[in-house]
Order: structure tokens, then C-alpha cells, then sequence
């Protein structure tokens, strides 16, 4: 119950810091410029990027922010049209994506896309024979669970469109996805796969295979397009 009141207090305080961030900023005319939404937002709503995903788009693991530098254009544009549609939910980025317009997604997309992938803090690295390793390099079989290196790459370096990077992301952020693919509050995925994926895995599963994915190196993104 600790850590649960402590993850909780640790996303409303971020979402407090976003919504003082947008307060304090000068109200634009409508700015369409990706870079300027980034770092003042457009003036219609949206809040700025970079209090919540960091200056260079690294995320902010302290809050379970993902990073967003480097990941695919199509699918960063995919996450905001399901946010701005409500298909994805989150209260945050639902009350940005619908005050961005279709094209200022899609530049968001494509400059996020295009950012470098900043050094992140190295996170201790699980044992080979963990519990979050195996499953992320052999899946459990016996309940149907394939590797999840299967789809997003070897060491989760995302693939395509569809499979986003894990390697290096926070693991407050990828073990907060899984239960919300398990819940059911999230279901944007193709297939349903993931939706069917969480529903074999205890939350220590998903503590476990979210850390193993966090403590995985950077320079190893950008291997798989």
C-alpha cells in the first residue's frame, strides 16, 4: 500500500507541475511550429511537452514520463490521435491531444522522432535468470506468453510502428502500461495482443519485466527501424 501511495503521489505531483508550467506561460496566438509547442505549447490548450517528457524528450523516470526522443514518427502520431479520440486514455495527455490539431500531431510526431536519444542513468541490471529477464528473452510458454523481445527487438529496441522501444524507458511508466493493458483501460494495440500478454502476468511479473526492460542501454536504440 506504501508504494502504491507513493507511485500515486508521485503522478499527481507531476500532473500539478504540468498544469503550474501551462499557468505560467504567456498565451500564444497559435503556435504550429513543433518545437515551439514543445517547449510553450500552442496557445490553445496544449501544455508544453517539455514539462512532463523532459528538455531533450528524455522522459522523466522519477514520474513515470516516457521518453520520447528517437521513438517511431508513426507510432508517436498513432498515441496522440488515440489520445486526442479518447481510444487511449490519460487525463493529461487527453486535455493536450484535443487542443492540437491534426497537423500540429503530426509535427509533434515527426520532431520527437527526429530528436537524439540522450545518456540516461544506468538502472542496476537484473540477473540472467530473473524473473523479468526470462520473460523478456523467453517468454512462459506454458501460458502462452512469447518473449516480449519477440515483437519489440532484441533488448527492446522497438520495432516499426507498431512495437515502441522499451529499452530504457522508466519502469514505473512500462509497468503502469501493462496494468492498464490488463485492466482494460488501455486498448489500442494491434491485435489485442498486449491486452492478452498482460492478462497471464502477476503484478510482480510486470514489476519484474518492467525493470529488466529499464535497465537496458540506450546505445543499443536505433538498431531495429
Amino acid at each position: 500500500m506504501a508504494r502504491l501511495d507513493r507511485s500515486r503521489w508521485i503522478r499527481d505531483a507531476a500532473f500539478a507541475a504540468c498544469c503550474l508550467w501551462l499557468a505560467a506561460l504567456p498565451r500564444l496566438s497559435g503556435a504550429t511550429d513543433a518545437q515551439t509547442i514543445a517547449t510553450q505549447g500552442n496557445g490553445k490548450g496544449a501544455a508544453p511537452c517539455i514539462a512532463c517528457h523532459g528538455a531533450e524528450g528524455g522522459g522523466l523516470a522519477s514520474a513515470g514520463n516516457p521518453r520520447l526522443a528517437g521513438l517511431n514518427a508513426a507510432y508517436l502520431q498513432k498515441q496522440l490521435d488515440d489520445f486526442a479520440s479518447g481510444t487511449r486514455a490519460s487525463p493529461v495527455m487527453q486535455s493536450t491531444a484535443t487542443a492540437l490539431s491534426e497537423s500540429e500531431r503530426q509535427a509533434l510526431a515527426t520532431y520527437y522522432s527526429k530528436l537524439p536519444i540522450a545518456p540516461a542513468p544506468v538502472s542496476p541490471m537484473p540477473a540472467a535468470d530473473s524473473v523479468g529477464a526470462v520473460l523478456a528473452t523467453r517468454g512462459r510458454w506454458s501460458q502462452q506468453v512469447p518473449a516480449c523481445v519477440a515483437c519489440h527487438g532484441p533488448g527492446g529496441v522497438g520495432v516499426g510502428e507498431h512495437f515502441p522501444p522499451l529499452a530504457g524507458q522508466p519502469a514505473m511508466y512500462i509497468e503502469a502500461q501493462l496494468k492498464a493493458w490488463k485492466s482494460g483501460s488501455r486498448h489500442n494495440d494491434p491485435l489485442q495482443l498486449m491486452q492478452h500478454l498482460s492478462g497471464a502476468l502477476s503484478e510482480q511479473d510486470m514489476r519484474d519485466v518492467a525493470a529488466w526492460f529499464a535497465a537496458q542501454p540506450l546505445a543499443t536504440q536505433g538498431a531495429v527501424p
